[in-house]
């Protein structure tokens, strides 16, 4: 059976991460947040005590889009990914994460400043939970 990938997280898929999620997981589709919806998940207020309603447009997007055993890569605010990744297992999806290897190197500048250049390698996607 066909399955999707549905994106709820700040960034844009890598093209690696694309073939690892057709390679590993079997993707044949991948869904992104609708422009206002991703807007929505990237800007979580930091000064809401409950976000649950604030989630709610995800939530129904993500219901009516996805069928049992898509995927859902979640990542992003912690209380959110929290609240998405129950949401996502209610519905009968798989909550995935992407894993990666970080790689930094600092440089030491003429006045004493240090630069970090920061790397960041995709390695695999990690089910929730598990």
């Amino acid at each position: 059976m066909p399955r999707s990938l549905f994106l709820i997280f700040n960034h844009e898929i890598t093209p690696v991460q694309e073939s690892d999620a057709g390679g590993s997981l079997g993707i044949q589709q991948i869904r992104c947040l609708p422009p206002d919806l991703k807007a929505l998940w990237r800007q979580i207020p930091p000064d809401l005590t409950e976000i649950n309603n604030y989630l709610e447009p995800i939530k129904t997007w993500l219901a009516r889009q996805a069928k049992t055993n898509d995927y859902a890569l979640i990542q992003g605010d912690f209380g959110g990914c929290y609240l998405m990744v129950h949401f996502a297992f209610e519905l009968g999806l798989i909550p995935i994460y992407a894993t990666t290897r970080r790689m930094a190197k600092e440089e030491v500048l003429d006045d004493g400043s240090i630069r970090m250049l920061h790397q960041f390698q995709h390695q695999i996607f990690r089910k929730y939970g598990v």
